[in-house]
């Protein structure tokens, strides 16, 4: 008995191991519950439809590709969690993740275990300073976003502006880079201060603001509470305009805040597929919509697209999974390749390199459009 089951034993760890030598593993770290559980389910539709179309031309050095997919709950604790899962499942890169504290609880497991990591919803600053070797990102910078911003807020002719924003490290980062540029322009930050975020009612910080006198607000922090902030502010009467950085935009701040709230509101943020004329990019939408019977919702689960895509195609050119010889390659050899968000290429912190935020804002049908 005991070396039938010896045998079986055998059998299945050999079966494991031929089954991770047929195939190229590439992980997906997520928010599949919590407060971004929307961003996370269409992070995996995106990567599912990419990896499949991959597969159906051959996959990557002979080999097909199969996603590892592990939920953050978009929580830094819970990410940490799920990193250290990941790095025990033989991927050779991980995609993910959405939230700037939630990376930041990742990178180093990541990079102990030499596997690389290409962020899409991490613009923080700090991240790409660590001198992490093996860390990327194809979402840019917050001080990309925030001469976007500030150039977006200068042209409405504000000569107050309030900030406000919800202390994580993506918000407070943000603020950081619009409040300087902005008083250096001699536009006069009449209130700079946080909310809590998950809370049921910001009448409060709202009436505060009010107090003010702000021309324009210029919000940092995440949609769901954008939406309430925006509804609330209806409410009230209160008319200034709004304005917000990256992480408020969602399809649900439709939903959140009302078309009538929402009219006017604007932002900053990569621009979708919808909005770039390259053929990928056009395809990409074709097949997404085909496949999921609509366009993707938000900029964060395709610019996940684009860190699979940058993966496979470094993979596929560079000939290797070497970890050191892939980021080697993605820094000194991989510039101006095709994406779903135009062209890429990335410096010695692995950042992505060029301008990409654009200035949107809705109309009174719950629409955006993009602003010159």
């Amino acid at each position: 008995m005991k070396k039938i089951l010896f045998f079986l034993l055998a059998f299945c760890f050999l079966a494991s191991m031929a089954h991770a030598q047929e195939t190229v593993k590439i992980g997906l770290m997520a928010p599949l519950t919590g407060s971004f559980a929307s961003e996370g389910a269409e992070m995996k539709q995106v990567l599912e439809l990419l990896a499949a179309d991959l597969n159906a031309k051959g996959g990557l050095l002979g080999k097909k590709v199969e996603l590892i997919v592990d939920d953050d709950g978009s929580d830094a604790r819970t990410a940490a969690l799920a990193a250290q899962r990941l790095t025990t499942k033989g991927v050779v890169a991980v995609i993910g993740t959405y939230g700037s504290s939630v990376t930041e609880a990742s990178q180093n497991i990541f990079n102990e275990a030499k596997i690389i990591q290409v962020a899409n919803g991490s613009t923080a600053i700090r991240l790409s300073e660590k001198g992490l070797k093996y860390f990327f990102r194809t979402c840019p910078r917050d001080d990309e976003q925030g001469k976007v911003a500030v150039d977006a807020i200068v042209k409405t002719k504000a000569k107050k502006v309030a900030i406000l924003h919800d202390n994580s490290t993506y918000a407070k980062g943000l603020a950081d880079e619009v409040k300087a540029p902005l008083e250096k322009k001699g536009i006069k930050i009449v209130f700079f201060d946080a909310l809590t975020p998950k809370q049921s009612d910001y009448t409060a910080v709202l009436t505060k603001m009010k107090g003010a006198g702000p021309d324009l607000v210029f919000f940092t922090g995440y949609y769901s509470e954008a939406g309430l902030l925006l509804k609330q502010a209806k409410q009230m009467n209160w008319k200034v305009p709004f304005m917000g950085g990256d992480a408020t935009y969602n399809t649900d701040l439709v939903k959140l805040a009302g078309k009538e709230a929402v009219t006017g509101f604007s932002f900053v943020m990569p621009p979708l597929p919808k909005y770039l004329p390259s053929k990928s990019a056009k395809d990409f939408l074709a097949a997404f919509k085909k496949k999921y019977g609509s366009e993707p919702s938000s900029p964060y689960s395709v610019l996940a697209g684009d860190g699979f895509r940058v993966i496979t195609a470094a993979i596929a050119q560079a000939k290797t999974t070497d970890a050191d010889k892939l980021a080697a390659y993605l820094k000194t050899q991989f510039k101006d390749k095709d994406a779903l968000t135009g062209t890429i290429s990335f410096n010695a912190k692995g950042d992505r390199v060029g301008d990409v935020y654009r200035y949107f804002k809705f109309d009174n049908k719950g629409n955006i459009a993009l602003q010159k």
